[in-house]
């Protein structure tokens, strides 16, 4: 049921995983604040969880954009060197974690300025865990170890792994979190709107980052259903898992897309566009006149 009450609702942002198709997020938060759109709760799986998590800590997402986008070819393993290294590294001597680290030092989840919880899998059991607390990056390390590109991390005396495993895009777990009204971004199950697509994949290592696109789909939609008040799905299909090369414009995509909702999200959630100044007021006028 639509949600059309005027008060201001607290928002929930929950973001997905996706590998480098994930840093769409970022253009996704950009949006939302150019929009005067606040985030109170923030939850995510993977990628969602790098782009949530440094979020949630810094509120600076411009900060995270330069890093992400000085990532650089030689700093990356092709999806081939990677299955050929028995570590599962991912990135060169320059690895992620290294690199959030230098941001984020020993930063604790529970002192983060935005609420964040981080989703990860149990090896042993295959349950989903929720990470509310402890050291931020290793939250964040345990989130993104996807099998076959990273390997698992101990926290808290658990093996964990990759949380798309369990929960994908993880709107049940913000509204936990204490959020009214969740917008969740899925940037790994478009594919399914346009299911010929596939039949262009040849390799198989594209068939295996593929697979774990149709394993997410079918746990993510029915806590998308039950959950999610608005899901906003950026085109990034046509990207690759690891093409992190093309950041510039995975971000521009994400930033697009969910200027589409902005005045779906105002209208559900009472948030109001915000007040311009006499300047901005007075431009707006001059630009309307006909004359």
């Amino acid at each position: 049921m639509e949600k059309h009450s005027a008060k201001y609702e607290t928002i929930g942002l929950a973001l997905g995983g996706g590998a480098a198709k994930g840093i769409a997020h970022i253009g996704v938060i950009k949006a939302l604040e150019k929009a005067g759109i606040g985030i109170d709760f923030i939850s995510g799986t993977s990628m969602g969880a790098l782009v949530g998590g440094y979020y949630a800590a810094t509120k600076d997402i411009h900060s995270l954009e330069t890093l992400i986008l000085n990532i650089r070819k030689k700093d990356i393993f092709s999806l081939k060197d990677i299955i050929k290294k028995r570590s599962g590294a991912f990135f060169r001597e320059d690895n992620i974690a290294e690199k959030l680290r230098e941001e984020l030092g020993a930063l604790k989840i529970e002192d983060c300025q935005i609420p964040f919880v981080a989703i990860a899998t149990d090896v042993k059991n295959g349950d989903e865990v929720r990470l509310k607390s402890g050291n931020l990056v290793d939250a964040i390390r345990a989130s993104i170890a996807l099998p076959i590109i990273f390997s698992p991390i101990e926290v808290d005396g658990k093996l964990l792994m990759d949380g798309g495993l369990v929960n994908p895009v993880p709107a049940n777990a913000v509204k936990e979190l204490g959020a009214e009204f969740a917008i969740a971004v899925d940037v790994s199950s478009r594919w399914l709107e346009a299911p010929e697509e596939m039949l262009n994949i040849k390799d198989m290592y594209s068939v295996i980052m593929q697979s774990f696109s149709v394993l997410e789909y079918q746990l993510a939609k029915n806590i998308l259903k039950e959950s999610a008040d608005i899901v906003i799905k950026p085109p990034v299909f046509h990207h690759e898992w690891f093409e992190f090369s093309d950041s510039a414009n995975l971000v521009k995509t994400g930033e697009s897309e969910t200027e589409l909702y902005i005045s779906e999200i105002r209208k559900k959630t009472g948030h109001k566009k915000p007040s311009e100044t006499f300047a901005e007021k007075f431009l707006d006028f001059i630009l309307s006149d006909p004359h």
